[in-house]
């Protein structure tokens, strides 16, 4: 099988490519655009003709997985037209390029498309985008589905775990504690989420792919935390770590865009499809920074 992955110098996209390269019988390619790792191929999906972009027709792949997008909720909401190309446009690009090729597509969204009255929520919850970010989200998951009727979106938030650029918030928080940095922390106690570790969402794919799975899954692990109930179980870890916290509400912090309070995702419908598939916790993720 061939799969590409655009996207792949991201969290969940590197985590993909490294999950789907140790696999028999898989030949992986990943892409970049703005920040190339190890040997990933440039690939622009706002500009397919890009006489520099990779070869995907030659590579004929047999699924897409598109991880890219603009990921930053607060800018969205100055930057509307921006998001807009980088979310909505960048994935009609990637689903004619599906057609072309008759690859399947996995298109990576969010709980974001819900408004955070009462999740944490399945994939049958009735969905309530609240800002731009999540509204195109939203529009560009409608586009895979209604294209690509035997495409994959997979539904994760809060997502941690390895990462070279180390952007993901469980890894700040962990790179400065271990470099002796005193934490300067201003949290919101009212925002609630399911972390999920980056490689488990590339296991998941990757079964989904291989089992021929199409539809919406909802991907986390077992935590359910708000953010200051995440750095805690950060912090026990690291009983030395210097730090100030001040506990906010999500109105204290006069954030640009519209967070769903009450968000988070139930994984039912995959953990009845595969029962033996064990997703990890924050807590077990930190084990490997034991001393």
């Amino acid at each position: 099988m061939n799969v590409l992955i655009i996207g792949a110098s991201g969290l969940v996209g590197g985590n993909c490519l490294r999950h789907f390269s140790e696999q028999t019988n898989i030949n992986v390619v990943g892409t970049y655009f703005s920040y190339q790792t190890g040997e990933l191929s440039y690939f622009d999906t706002l500009n397919p003709d890009n006489p520099e972009n990779f070869d995907i027709e030659a590579f004929s792949p047999d699924a897409i997985i598109h991880c890219g997008a603009l990921t930053h909720v607060d800018y969205c909401e100055d930057h509307v037209n921006e998001s807009y190309e980088k979310t909505v446009k960048s994935t009609l690009n990637v689903i004619e390029l599906c057609q072309k090729t008759s690859a399947r597509m996995v298109f990576i969204s969010t709980d974001y498309v819900f408004d955070g009255e009462n999740g944490p929520y399945d994939e049958e919850a009735e969905v309530n985008p609240l800002g731009v970010y999540a509204k195109h989200k939203l529009e560009a998951e409608r586009a895979v589905l209604k294209e690509l009727p035997e495409s994959i979106v997979i539904r994760i938030t809060n997502v941690y775990g390895d990462e070279e650029r180390k952007k993901n918030f469980v890894i700040r928080i962990v790179d400065q504690i271990l470099e002796g940095k005193k934490l300067t922390l201003k949290l919101p106690v009212d925002q609630y989420a399911t972390p999920v570790n980056a490689s488990d969402v590339a296991r998941a794919v990757f079964l989904l792919l291989s089992d021929n799975k199409s539809g919406i899954y909802n991907l986390n692990s077992s935590d359910y935390v708000n953010r200051v109930e995440l750095v805690e179980i950060i912090l026990a870890r690291f009983p030395e770590a210097e730090y100030d916290m001040e506990e906010l509400s999500t109105a204290d912090l006069q954030q640009a865009a519209l967070r769903p309070l009450k968000g988070g995702l139930l994984n039912h419908k995959f953990l009845n499809e595969y029962p033996e598939f064990r997703f990890s916790n924050v807590d077990e993720y930190l084990n490997k920074f034991a001393s």
